[in-house]
């Protein structure tokens, strides 16, 4: 059973800055990789950033938040983050944490948080 509870959003400006955390309860699952996926209204839910839980600090990022945000982990809270700077208008959804029993970015796994609204006004 593995459950995932995303905290942290919110409402900001333009160029300001929030960190997500994803906390990952898992009990007889192995989670290889969490991923942030958002969901803007209107438009299909993508990857925004996913991180492999193997201790290799490997991950990957949507093009669009290259540069601006940082996934990483702290295993002894078992939380993944997902630090976001100089937010952008367009960066406004529902950010859901995955988590993935595949060790694999191309596909998303089958836990999901139940996300977390961040909306940047400009």
């Amino acid at each position: 059973q593995v459950q995932l509870v995303e905290s942290g959003g919110g409402l900001v400006h333009t160029g300001e800055s929030l960190r997500l955390s994803c906390t990952v309860s898992r009990s007889g699952s192995s989670i290889f990789v969490v991923g942030w996926y958002r969901q803007a209204p209107g438009k299909q839910r993508e990857l925004v950033a996913a991180l492999a839980l193997s201790g290799f600090n490997v991950s990957t990022y949507a093009e669009s938040v290259k540069d601006r945000f940082i996934i990483s982990s702290d295993t002894a809270k078992d939380t993944v983050y997902l630090e976001m700077r100089s937010l952008r208008p367009e960066d406004t959804g529902i950010y859901y944490c995955n988590g993935n029993e595949l060790p694999t970015f191309e596909t998303a796994g089958d836990f999901w948080g139940h996300g977390t609204q961040v909306t940047v006004s400009s």
